[in-house]
């Protein structure tokens, strides 16, 4: 038995003691909350989102309206003047999801599920049109022409060449060429093997392997190990930017760099520079395959595509006049 008893604290000190840490706690899970809720999307979504809800928040100041939470009656009539505005369905489809997003983080019922806003969504999609705008997809011999036109001795001309070759070889989309890093890069005996960590439809980061063989005719493993070599890159982003003078930063490129670089390229090629853009690697890639008479899930399991009819659609493109209703008589 101990020589003296502990001093008692007095229960109301105990209960403002506990009252305080719980809070903390409590305000702690909610920040943590907050943060997996906001993870649900990707940096790409959520930037859109909030510009677009920016965008929302400042039209609602100048007609006096509440953005958050907003009346059925203001989104529908915000959606009405960007139609009348010029703006695309796909992009009025993205500023309504915006809205909805915002409202559903704030613990808000979102007004853009009531009947008048979705029947002038409706209305708007049939006048407008719901068809996405499709850009030309770079195939083998147009990513052939781009790299006749690009000066390889240099470290630019080095770096658009192993970028254009192996977002076409991976069909690779723009964030997942630009998120690699030379820790993703495993060599194997037949190519590369690249891992992507995570992607628009592995939002979870389960990850993927895809495989980059070395090729004989456009060569991508030899491309990039030119590029890396040169840049004296060992680890880190696979893909700087490169200041003038030759001389490469740390600094990342961004996904919008992609689209910059193929539409640079295709124009040196005399191309259409507005007919090309990120997405066409990705596109071409699965075109050059399909029209080689590459297996439909052969292409589909390259580009990781969940859905197997969005490749039977660049299928059909590919392979529209070769088996033509009219080729024996028109």
């Amino acid at each position: 038995m101990p020589e003296t008893l502990p001093v008692p604290v007095a229960p109301a000190a105990l209960q403002d003691n506990d009252r305080v840490t719980a809070g903390r706690a409590l305000a702690d899970a909610l920040d943590a909350a907050k943060a997996f809720a906001l993870a649900e999307k990707s940096d790409a979504t959520r930037l859109a989102y909030r510009r677009d809800f920016d965008h929302f928040t400042g039209w609602c100041r100048g007609v006096e309206r509440s953005p958050l939470p907003a009346e059925p009656a203001t989104v529908a009539a915000y959606l009405a003047d960007l139609a009348r505005s010029g703006l695309k369905a796909s992009t009025i489809r993205r500023r309504l999801a915006a809205i909805r997003h915002a409202h559903k983080l704030s613990g808000i019922e979102p007004p853009t599920g009531a009947e008048p806003v979705r029947a002038v969504h409706r209305g708007i999609r049939r006048q407008l049109g719901t068809r996405v705008e499709q850009k030309a997809p770079a195939t083998a011999s147009a990513i052939a022409a781009m790299l006749k036109r690009i000066d390889a001795t240099t470290l630019t001309g080095k770096r658009d060449r192993a970028l254009l070759l192996l977002g076409f070889a991976g069909a690779l989309r723009r964030s997942e060429l630009v998120g690699l890093n030379v820790e993703d890069l495993v060599p194997a005996r037949e190519g590369l093997l690249i891992q992507i960590r995570r992607s628009k439809t592995d939002q979870e980061g389960a990850g993927h392997e895809v495989p980059i063989p070395h090729g004989t005719k456009l060569k991508p493993v030899e491309a990039v190990r030119q590029w890396l070599a040169a840049a004296g890159i060992t680890t880190g982003p696979v893909f700087v930017r490169v200041r003038r003078g030759d001389r490469p930063t740390a600094e990342r490129l961004t996904p919008q760099s992609v689209a910059l670089i193929v539409k640079a390229r295709a124009k040196a090629a005399r191309l259409d520079p507005d007919q090309f853009a990120g997405h066409s690697l990705r596109a071409g890639f699965v075109t050059s395959a399909l029209e080689a008479g590459a297996d439909v899930f052969a292409a589909a399991d390259q580009g990781r595509w969940k859905k197997l009819e969005t490749v039977r659609e660049y299928d059909r493109r590919a392979k529209a006049f070769k088996n033509h209703a009219g080729k024996g008589f028109l």
